[in-house]
């Protein structure tokens, strides 16, 4: 097995033409092809063996019953759930893969396949929708996917929550995965959890506190350390690099504007990069249009952590100027609960989490954007 490519901003960035320094795609079709390749009506699994040949792609070293990137993600996904193909994984995941999850990392197949079980064991009926797939790469250097899915189903059997509750539940989830040579050798992943508690019929704040107390005194008890590296003593936050072209770059573009909103919370930036009524749907069933809604949803988020610091991980993206282009972003976020605001009375506590985003880029403005943390552990951290 190759060793794991090292993914980040310094080294994955795609050009217009799709290239990536780390993960080439000299292989790939051209743009207008990427384009077609994950629009949405391509995703409904019924079709995806009827997939004309102009959505195709070179898939050598993968399983053949699948034409291009965004099949081969939305089949193994319906092979292992939807089939119940758990041992699926041993053909599709590496044995020393790499799983960062909200919660922690985990480290190898048999502890996927753990999970795997568990989760199916405490909804036995549950599906997983994909919404889309944005992807970089080739079948010879490796692939990179964002996977953006609705998981539904009844719980029915045990969770780590606690006994069947019978409730039936339907959230979203974004996995960001590294394939090569058809196994995935790492994946990051994180889920509207907060969602999934409440449907349960938890109160999640309660939860959060009981399951805090379990782990005080296991493995699983969170450590966070350091300093927030949002600047660098009392100067303010370094601005973002000037482009290296005229061209509209897309992954610049959001990195830009998250950047600018988020970590020199310039909110009035937003009028520069969304369209005035533009679509967000978040976690814990954020769901609205427009700029003045958006500007309340950060400072939300802004005011219980006002030392709070986004680092971009990483970019890909589909698209062209005339289809649209459709960019996923990992990030990093790092603050200290010391204000007043959705979370209650400030704790002075220290909270690290993962997110994903997905936007779609129409005439030079966000048109839509769906973005995915998992608030629940965010609460645990807050409550430790």
């Amino acid at each position: 097995m190759a060793a794991i490519p090292q993914i980040d901003r310094g080294n994955t960035m795609a050009n217009d033409e799709g290239q990536n320094k780390e993960l080439k795609v000299s292989a790939a079709p051209p743009d207008d092809a990427r384009a077609r390749i994950t629009m949405p009506n391509l995703l409904d699994i019924q079709f995806m063996d009827e997939a004309d040949s102009a959505l195709t792609q070179p898939m050598e070293g993968y399983n053949p019953r699948y034409k291009n990137i965004v099949d081969y993600i939305i089949g193994v996904t319906h092979e292992i759930w939807e089939e119940h193909g758990v041992g699926k994984l041993y053909d599709y995941y590496a044995n020393t893969i790499v799983m960062h999850t909200a919660a922690g990392l985990r480290f190898g197949r048999e502890a996927v396949i753990a999970a795997t079980l568990e989760s199916q064991a405490g909804f036995p009926d549950r599906r997983l929708f994909g919404e889309e797939v944005i992807w970089s790469g080739n079948n010879v250097d490796g692939f990179y996917t964002s996977h953006r899915l609705r998981h539904e189903g009844t719980n029915r059997g045990w969770t780590p929550y606690g006994p069947p509750t019978g409730k039936r539940v339907s959230y979203r989830a974004i996995a960001d995965c590294v394939c090569v040579r058809d196994m995935m050798v790492e994946e990051w992943i994180s889920r509207d959890e907060l969602t999934l508690v409440r449907q349960m019929g938890y109160d999640p704040l309660q939860k959060a506190k009981e399951m805090v107390a379990k782990e005080k005194d296991s493995d699983l008890q969170l450590s966070l350390a350091g300093d927030i590296d949002h600047r660098v003593g009392q100067l303010p936050p370094e601005p973002w690099p000037e482009a290296q072209s005229e061209d509209f770059d897309p992954e610049d573009f959001v990195g830009r504007m998250m950047h600018e909103v988020w970590n020199w919370k310039l909110l009035n930036k937003a009028r520069d990069y969304y369209h005035e009524n533009f679509v967000f749907e978040g976690p814990s069933g954020r769901a609205f249009k427009g700029i003045g809604e958006f500007q309340t949803y950060a400072l939300s988020l802004l005011s219980p952590f006002p030392d709070l610091s986004l680092q971009l991980d990483h970019f890909c993206h589909v698209g062209d100027e005339r289809a649209g282009y459709r960019v996923a972003t990992r990030w990093s976020m790092r603050g200290t609960h010391t204000g007043y605001g959705i979370y209650g009375e400030p704790t002075g506590n220290p909270i690290r989490l993962r997110g994903f985003s997905h936007h779609v880029i129409k005439d030079g403005r966000i048109a839509n954007e769906h973005t995915v943390f998992d608030e629940f552990v965010l609460l645990k951290q807050i409550v430790a």
